[in-house]
């Protein structure tokens, strides 16, 4: 086998053992979500066996990388990410925008139409979230608070605090999020608004 290919190949077990630390995901979880079994999954990590292309599709889906950032392959020269919805089953539609793993990952979100009195569901996850919303109405429940987000309106908070996202009776919402790691915050510099011409 040529050497390169060699190399390659010895360097999956490592970047999966990165990618699901970073994730804070055991093994076990890992093993229920792809189908692949613990100790097939800590032999690979390990080195001690090579991927076959079975086990990397789901590990690829498992954390949201493409197959050629899972194994490292070259730079083909094209830039343009490949931005595959995955579609969820309350109706919603995540896009992937970035294509790196770790540091601060980018998605756009697309809600279908909510309900003005829908119960939120509050949830809490180390990491931080900056939201920019594109169109429609986004209500975030944030802590206490229960805000409504209009386009060209953003919010940044630390995901520790008990959050929910929603659109609202008015209609399907987009909108842009960052996330980071704890200790991550996305920032965005704007110009300053200037006033009606004199």
């Amino acid at each position: 086998m040529d050497e390169a290919i060699d190399r390659t190949l010895d360097a999956v077990g490592p970047r999966l053992k990165r990618l699901r630390l970073h994730r804070d995901v055991t093994l076990a979880d890992l093993a229920e979500e792809t189908g692949i079994s613990t100790s097939t999954l800590s032999r690979l990590e390990a080195g001690l066996r090579r991927p076959t292309l079975e086990q990397l599709l789901p590990l690829a889906r498992a954390y949201g990388v493409t197959l050629d950032e899972l194994v490292d392959a070259p730079p083909t020269g094209d830039p343009r990410i490949n931005l595959r919805p995955i579609p969820c089953s309350d109706g919603s539609v995540i896009l992937p925008l970035t294509r790196r793993p770790g540091g601060i990952q980018a998605y756009k979100f697309v809600l279908p139409a909510g309900s003005d009195d829908a119960e939120p569901d509050l949830r809490t996850h180390e990491g931080y979230d900056w939201v920019y919303v594109l169109n429609g109405t986004l209500r975030l429940v944030l802590g206490e608070h229960d805000l409504i987000l209009k386009p060209g309106e953003a919010a940044e908070f630390d995901t520790r605090t008990p959050h929910w996202f929603g659109a609202t009776g008015a209609g399907p919402v987009e909108y842009l999020s960052l996330i980071g790691k704890q200790g991550e915050r996305a920032h965005v510099r704007a110009a300053p608004r200037h006033g009606p011409a004199e």
